[in-house]
Parts: structure tokens; C-alpha cells; sequence
């Protein structure tokens, strides 16, 4: 009976490392896309109260559309302290052009009267000497007034170095892997503040928010065009639109379908 020779051992597998890209830091970014958009010179745009009216017309809505409905609003009633004394379907008609106006004009009278009732009139400039986490928390008391909003009240109008995450911010973010991609637009408020110094707060928000608009899109981002390509984890990757599905006939009605609720 011939020996049975004996099966030859498995060679190694090599190892496949993968090359990866090294993430960009804040001033980086700041730097890269500043010589596509810069320079980010920060510019008070209203008076903080006029800013949380303005804040508050924004929400689901353009920044074309929201400040339309501002202007229109102080045209009607010449000052907040008549649009707090005004009635809410005259305030309604002044700020239709914006969207959700039945929604929007009561409750920009109830926030406006609440800050006379806490303040004694609508000067929130007190806020630039509350410590950062004091300041945003006295916002966040208004009803409508959440993380984002907060911080685009307290870094655009008082200079305060508040990180306000929109929609494009939150997406560029997560795909620069400077947070993870089940971070809440919310949690990221906090995470990218503590990574950005105090006077880079507002370039960077400026930056991201403009590449987003302009390159780093939610559909099809136009990598190939990107100056931050070279340090992104996501560069390359495509992002195809999902398939659009199928609608049934009671989809296709609305029936049965939630309203989306206004925040």
C-alpha cells in the first residue's frame, strides 16, 4: 500500500492593507476651501432678536424665500415691538411669501412677547455675556428655537463662537469622517465645536455650508472637483440615487400619510 503523502499546508494569506486617507483637521479645511470661497470675514447680519424672528421664518423653507417674508414683515409693522403687539393674521399676511405662515406667525408673537416678559423688552445683546452653554440654553427655552437655531443666532449675530450644523454641514462632516455616520445633525452640534477653535467657528461653518452647496452635493458630489478630495474617506465613492419605488394608489393619495410636524 503506497504512503500517503501528506496534503501541502495553505500558504499564508497576504494581508491587503488598504491605503487610507489621513483626515483633514479644521484649519485645513478652513484653509483649502478659503481659496475657493474665501476669505470668511464674519459680519453681523441683524440685531439678535430680528435674527431669532429671521431664524424662525428660515425654518423649512430658502434663505430667498425667509428673508423676503422678513423684509416684508418689517415693512408692515416697522419694529418687533408691534409685531408682538400685532395680530396674528395681519402678521400672517406680511409673512406669507415665506411658507408656513399659519404656523410661523403665532408663534413669532408668542416668542417675542415671551423675551419682553423675561427680559423687559427684546435687547438679548445680554446673551454676548452669558458663558456659551448659558447663552444657548436661554434660547433653547423659546419655543421653536433648537441647537441649530441657536447657534446661528448667537455666532451670526453676536459673534459668539456657536457651531450651527445645517443640513450641509451635518452631510460634508460626515463624509470628511470628522464625525461618525449615525451622528445626529443634534450630537453634532457639540462634537464639532469642541474640535474647531473659537475664532475658526464661524469660517468653518461658512465653508462647509458653501461646499456643500456648490460641490459636495447630497446626490452625485462632484469628487472630481473637490480641493479636499485628496484627505476625504469618501472621495471617489459614488452615491447614487436609490431606486424610486413603486407608489401604490393609496400612497399615490396621500392616504393614510403623516403629516411632517413643525420644529
Amino acid at each position: 500500500m503506497p504512503a500517503v503523502k501528506p496534503s501541502p499546508k495553505p500558504r499564508p494569506r497576504k494581508r491587503i492593507q488598504k491605503r487610507g486617507r489621513a483626515r483633514l483637521s479644521a484649519p485645513e479645511i478652513i484653509r483649502l476651501l478659503g481659496s475657493s470661497y474665501g476669505p470668511f470675514q464674519h459680519a453681523s447680519r441683524l440685531d439678535p432678536a430680528e435674527e431669532v424672528v429671521l431664524t424662525i421664518l428660515s425654518q423649512h423653507t430658502s434663505d430667498y424665500n425667509s428673508e423676503r417674508a422678513f423684509h416684508s414683515l418689517m415693512r408692515e409693522f416697522g419694529s418687533l415691538d408691534a409685531v408682538a403687539d400685532g395680530d396674528i393674521p395681519r402678521i400672517e399676511r406680511a409673512i406669507q411669501t415665506g411658507g408656513l405662515a399659519r404656523v410661523k406667525a403665532p408663534r413669532i408673537r408668542q416668542i417675542l412677547n415671551l423675551i419682553k416678559e423675561k427680559r423687559g423688552n427684546l435687547d438679548l445683546t445680554f446673551l454676548k455675556d452669558l458663558p456659551l452653554p448659558e447663552a444657548k440654553a436661554w434660547l433653547r427655552s423659546l419655543p421653536g428655537i433648537g441647537p441649530k437655531s441657536a447657534a446661528v443666532i448667537l455666532c451670526f449675530s453676536l459673534g459668539m463662537p456657536a457651531m450651527a450644523v445645517d443640513t450641509h454641514v451635518h452631510r460634508v462632516s460626515k463624509r470628511l469622517g470628522l464625525i461618525g455616520p449615525k451622528v445626529s445633525a443634534d450630537d453634532a452640534h457639540d462634537i464639532l465645536e469642541a474640535m474647531v477653535e473659537p475664532d475658526d467657528v464661524y469660517p468653518f461653518h461658512v465653508a462647509l455650508i458653501t461646499h456643500g452647496r456648490k460641490v459636495c452635493h447630497a446626490q452625485r458630489p462632484r469628487c472630481a472637483a473637490c480641493v479636499l478630495a485628496p484627505g476625504c474617506p469618501s472621495a471617489g465613492i459614488a452615491m447614487k440615487k436609490p431606486p424610486k419605488k413603486k407608489l401604490t394608489n393609496a400612497k399615490r393619495s396621500g392616504v393614510g400619510q403623516g403629516v411632517t410636524s413643525f420644529r
